[in-house]
Protein backbone atom coordinates (compact mmCIF):
# COMPACT_ATOMS: atom_id res chain seq x y z
CA UNK A 1 0.00 0.00 0.00
CA UNK A 2 1.53 3.65 -0.99
CA UNK A 3 1.61 6.08 1.57
CA UNK A 4 0.51 8.73 -0.62
CA UNK A 5 -3.02 8.85 -2.29
CA UNK A 6 -3.29 9.78 -5.41
CA UNK A 7 -6.26 12.15 -6.13
CA UNK A 8 -7.52 12.55 -9.59
CA UNK A 9 -9.16 15.17 -11.34
CA UNK A 10 -12.63 13.18 -11.35
CA UNK A 11 -12.16 12.68 -7.57
CA UNK A 12 -11.76 16.51 -6.67
CA UNK A 13 -13.40 19.03 -8.42
CA UNK A 14 -11.92 22.63 -7.67
CA UNK A 15 -13.27 24.95 -5.48
CA UNK A 16 -13.01 28.23 -5.62
CA UNK A 17 -11.30 30.03 -2.68
CA UNK A 18 -13.05 32.30 -0.58
CA UNK A 19 -11.17 36.25 0.05
CA UNK A 20 -9.73 36.07 3.53
CA UNK A 21 -12.32 38.58 5.95
CA UNK A 22 -9.77 40.92 7.45
CA UNK A 23 -11.01 43.30 9.95
CA UNK A 24 -10.35 46.71 10.47
CA UNK A 25 -8.26 45.98 13.47
CA UNK A 26 -5.74 43.36 11.63
CA UNK A 27 -4.84 46.90 9.70
CA UNK A 28 -4.73 49.38 12.64
CA UNK A 29 -2.52 46.15 14.09
CA UNK A 30 0.01 46.32 10.52
CA UNK A 31 -0.11 49.97 10.98
CA UNK A 32 1.24 50.01 14.93
CA UNK A 33 3.16 47.34 14.14
CA UNK A 34 4.76 49.07 11.19
CA UNK A 35 5.24 52.00 13.31
CA UNK A 36 6.95 50.79 16.05
CA UNK A 37 9.25 48.75 13.82
CA UNK A 38 9.95 52.30 11.65
CA UNK A 39 10.74 53.80 15.53
CA UNK A 40 13.29 51.10 16.36
CA UNK A 41 15.09 51.93 13.74
CA UNK A 42 15.31 55.47 13.38
CA UNK A 43 15.78 55.52 16.89
CA UNK A 44 18.84 53.09 16.39
CA UNK A 45 19.92 55.06 13.18
CA UNK A 46 20.06 58.58 15.22
CA UNK A 47 21.89 56.61 17.93
CA UNK A 48 24.44 55.35 15.63
CA UNK A 49 24.75 58.15 13.98
CA UNK A 50 25.34 60.02 17.32
CA UNK A 51 28.21 57.17 17.79
CA UNK A 52 29.82 57.88 15.24
CA UNK A 53 30.07 61.42 15.54
CA UNK A 54 31.80 61.43 18.64
CA UNK A 55 34.42 58.90 17.83
CA UNK A 56 35.71 61.48 14.89
CA UNK A 57 35.54 64.19 17.66
CA UNK A 58 37.57 62.12 19.93
CA UNK A 59 40.17 61.44 17.07
CA UNK A 60 40.43 64.89 16.38
CA UNK A 61 41.05 66.01 19.37
CA UNK A 62 43.63 63.13 19.93
CA UNK A 63 45.59 64.65 16.71
CA UNK A 64 45.61 67.71 18.00
CA UNK A 65 46.86 67.35 21.22
CA UNK A 66 49.62 65.17 19.56
CA UNK A 67 50.32 67.19 17.19
CA UNK A 68 50.51 70.60 20.05
CA UNK A 69 51.41 68.36 22.94
CA UNK A 70 53.31 65.29 22.52
CA UNK A 71 54.82 64.82 25.61
CA UNK A 72 51.28 65.16 27.38
CA UNK A 73 48.48 64.08 24.73
CA UNK A 74 46.75 62.36 27.36
CA UNK A 75 46.31 65.17 29.93
CA UNK A 76 45.56 67.20 26.84
CA UNK A 77 42.97 64.92 25.71
CA UNK A 78 41.59 64.35 29.37
CA UNK A 79 41.64 68.62 30.05
CA UNK A 80 39.59 69.35 26.35
CA UNK A 81 36.57 66.67 26.98
CA UNK A 82 36.51 67.67 30.48
CA UNK A 83 35.97 71.48 28.97
CA UNK A 84 33.93 70.70 26.58
CA UNK A 85 31.42 68.24 29.38
CA UNK A 86 31.96 65.59 28.56
CA UNK A 87 33.13 62.60 30.12
CA UNK A 88 36.49 60.78 30.17
CA UNK A 89 36.05 56.86 29.17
Amino acid sequence: MPSVHLVSDEEAPPVPAAPAATSSWMGWGYLAAGAVLLAVIGTWLVWFSASIQRQFQQEDIRASCQRVMPDTAERCYDTVVIQRGGVRR
